[in-house]
């Protein structure tokens, strides 16, 4: 299951991955970098993700190429309700986490 998390989230979001700290190393998932930002991905069976709310967003520019993009990998982008402002839709990961997408309207 982690390397499909790698292959998605490097391989087709584009974020790099980071070492982790040693201590922290022999308990699975991994750390990613965007920016100036961590993301640090766990990676557990047996969890209803598709119960939560819970998510991530990204702000990006070219929003239709990221769901061109998506599309391409098999993943379907969904509508969400509009915000003022914003384009934006939502996906579920492979492994069922909702993510978020969002292109500030200038």
């Amino acid at each position: 299951m982690e390397k499909k998390a790698k292959d998605f989230y490097c391989g087709v979001l584009g974020l790099t991955e980071i070492e982790k700290p040693k201590p922290l190393q022999g308990r699975g998932g991994f750390w990613l970098t965007i920016g100036s930002f961590q993301i640090h991905v766990g990676t557990e069976a047996g969890i209803d993700r598709q119960q939560t709310k819970a998510h991530l967003a990204y702000l990006v520019d070219e929003i239709e190429s990221w769901k061109n993009k998506l599309i391409q990998y098999g993943i379907t982008p969904i509508e969400s309700v509009s915000i003022p402002n914003y384009i934006r839709f939502e996906f579920r990961d492979p492994f069922g986490n909702r993510v978020e997408m969002l292109q500030h309207i200038r």
